[in-house]
């Protein structure tokens, strides 16, 4: 059981890591939500895993599903803002770059 919990932290840390990076290297949009969701997908995971090690014995307890399912949501949520303004920003530049967007600040 152990064993399990371990090896989902360890795949929720790597995918966080791989996220964060993506974050940091990339200068695309899209791109980057995608990193955004990798890093919240980590974070369910870490979620369900250590409900599971600590609730193991008591099923009917599903706080860690849960709480995974708000961050869906919220992330949901997040996507489809954050797609519209990428969209709005594609139809004013053919080329769209982070370092170029704040132009919406004038």
């Amino acid at each position: 059981m152990t064993d399990m919990v371990a090896n989902s932290v360890w795949l929720a840390g790597l995918l966080f890591a791989i996220g964060t990076l993506g974050v940091m290297i990339h200068r695309h949009p899209v791109i980057i939500f995608m990193c955004i969701e990798l890093m919240l997908n980590a974070a369910n995971l870490s979620l369900v895993a250590f409900n599971r090690q600590h609730f193991s014995h008591a099923w009917r307890t599903m706080d860690g599903q849960i709480y995974a399912f708000l961050i869906i949501v919220i992330a949901a949520a997040e996507v489809a803002v954050g797609l519209a303004i990428i969209v709005a920003l594609f139809k004013h530049r053919t080329r769209v770059d982070i370092d170029e967007i704040n132009f919406l600040r004038r």
